[in-house]
């Protein structure tokens, strides 16, 4: 299917941005990122910036509540952006749309970034948010017994991985995984690598330099690159959305085919027409509500809710 039409405005505009341009520069790249994309603001009733205080020192988060008073099922999300860039405020209208399509609460967790915060530090640090929002449950308004994790690109990386070492290490209960275009492996001879390569704002040359932010000299294993885990039986249900013109789509779509040989109840929606980052396009491109139409439907059926009016 040829890309959505839609998307040819933005990916004239990104190509001429010399931030999304080799060479890459980690500061360009932020302050670039401090324009997200004009898009609309679903109504939450009750958005607050909290701190969990954490084994790993205090975290800020941004708590997303639709009814406040009521103990609600909670969503921790992680933002992408390479694991180098992206904020709590990037991805601000996604978890506003996903805590209002699904009617319950969500945390996005603002991790520290490469490189000045090499792997595994974000992942400790999630991993410790996870535990102290469960702790802190009454005062976010939350069920500590019903909690999923998710994220887009570097974001479902972490959330991935994060359910890998609760699965093997303990921790909280995580009733589902919401992968979104999720890095996966850093197996750049992957089809999509070459067949988007260029063109697609994220680029195949882009993805291998946020790997080596992320990593440094280290190698990578299976909690940076949780395909490469021996098995991953006993995980949490998961959905994975990947997108048509996009360097991840082929590792999504293998880790997702992963997941159901081991067992795991999975979703899989390849989206057509699309790129990276389309989700968080609402308004832009009907695609993304359908993207979370998605999330929130799969998410009230692990918490055992009925389904939204």
């Amino acid at each position: 299917m040829p890309i959505d039409p839609a998307l040819a405005p933005l990916l004239d505009m990104m190509s001429a941005l010399p931030h999304m341009n080799p060479p890459f520069d980690v500061t360009a790249l932020r302050l670039g990122d401090e324009q997200p994309m004009p898009v609309p603001k679903a109504e939450v009733a009750e958005v607050r910036d909290v701190t969990l205080d954490t084994s790993a020192g205090p975290v800020a988060a941004r708590l997303y509540h639709p009814q406040p008073g009521t103990m609600l099922p909670l969503l921790v999300f992680l933002h992408g952006g390479g694991w180098v860039f992206g904020t709590i405020e990037t991805h601000d209208p996604l978890c506003r749309a996903i805590a209002a399509a699904a009617e319950i609460a969500v945390l996005s967790i603002d991790y520290p970034r490469s490189p000045e915060h090499r792997y595994p530090t974000a992942l400790d640090t999630v991993r410790a948010a996870i535990v102290a929002a469960a702790a802190q449950a009454d005062t976010l308004g939350i069920d500590a017994n019903r909690i999923a994790v998710g994220g887009d690109s570097a974001g479902g990386n972490l959330s991935a991985a994060l359910c890998l070492a609760t699965r093997d290490a303990g921790g909280p209960p995580i009733a589902h995984q919401l992968l979104l275009y999720p890095v996966i492996d850093n197996d750049f001879t992957r089809a999509s690598y070459a067949e988007n390569a260029t063109g697609y704002m994220l680029s195949s040359e882009m993805m291998q330099w946020f790997w080596a932010q992320y990593l440094g000299d280290q190698a990578v294993d299976a909690l940076s690159a949780p395909i490469r885990a021996d098995s991953l039986a006993g995980l949490p249900s998961a959905t994975v959305i990947t997108a048509e013109f996009d360097p991840l789509r082929d590792e999504g779509a293998a880790y997702a085919a992963r997941l159901k040989a081991d067992g795991v109840a999975v979703t899989h929606d390849h989206v057509p027409g699309v790129i990276h980052g389309f989700a968080s396009m609402l308004g832009m491109l009907p695609q993304a509500d359908v993207a979370v139409g998605t999330a929130a439907r799969n998410l009230r059926a692990a918490f055992g809710m009925t389904p939204a009016a």
